[in-house]
């Protein structure tokens, strides 16, 4: 029987579905019980706190093949990408940048490409990591899977962190500083500047972030 599956904070599809022994998240995101979840979220890694979702049963596939040959069989699965886009001050890439990506213990040596993106594979049920940029003195925490979505006051907040416009955490915001963090963001992306998350402000913040 399908089993019902509430996301903690921390938690990605990618990862759940690693949990229940399926290689392609996509099985679960697809399935017509999970519909209005997928409808409200759209991007299956950033869930919320207290999301629903419906695990299937695993279906049993049969292959039909003669005793008397030797067959192989290839099972495919699609690999957790983390993707980091490394910018200046300005909000130019910073391209062909050295950088350390430590994450579940292992060390990926990644240099940014000409649009300052570093991406690489990293374990499914990885969580946490460190990204060291030597060359900037820049060493910063990762969280992986903890980004919450854009509607919801955690997730737009964290993406004004992310993009540097915040200068402290999402659980210990002043209000007034993020007011300020909004107007920062607005004239910087000639948006009229009202220091409110209004809808095109939304938006850009979703297009700049990525997610």
């Amino acid at each position: 029987m399908s089993a019902n599956h509430t996301v903690a904070q921390g938690e990605h599809l990618t990862g759940i579905a690693e949990k229940y022994g399926f290689r392609d998240f996509q099985t679960i995101w697809d399935h017509p019980d999970n519909a209005k979840l997928k409808k409200a979220r759209v991007n299956p890694h950033v869930l919320h706190p207290g999301d629903t979702l419906v695990i299937p049963d695993k279906a049993i596939k049969n292959e039909f093949r003669a005793t008397d040959k030797e067959h192989r069989f290839r099972v495919t699965s699609k690999p957790l990408m983390l993707r980091i886009a490394l910018k200046d001050f300005d909000n130019e890439p910073i391209p062909k940048m050295p950088c350390v990506l430590t994450v579940a213990g292992t060390a990926y040596n990644l240099t940014s490409d000409a649009n300052g993106i570093i991406e690489t594979s990293i374990p499914k049920n990885a969580k946490e990591g460190t990204l060291n940029v030597p060359d900037l003195g820049i060493e910063h925490p990762i969280k992986i899977g903890f980004l919450d979505p854009l509607a919801e006051d955690s997730g737009w907040k964290a993406r004004l962190v992310n993009l540097g416009y915040y200068p402290g955490a999402v659980g210990d915001v002043d209000d007034e500083q993020m007011r300020h963090a909004i107007e920062e963001f607005q004239c910087d992306h000639k948006l009229k500047v009202t220091g409110e998350l209004d809808d095109g402000t939304r938006a850009k913040l979703k297009q700049e972030h990525g997610s």
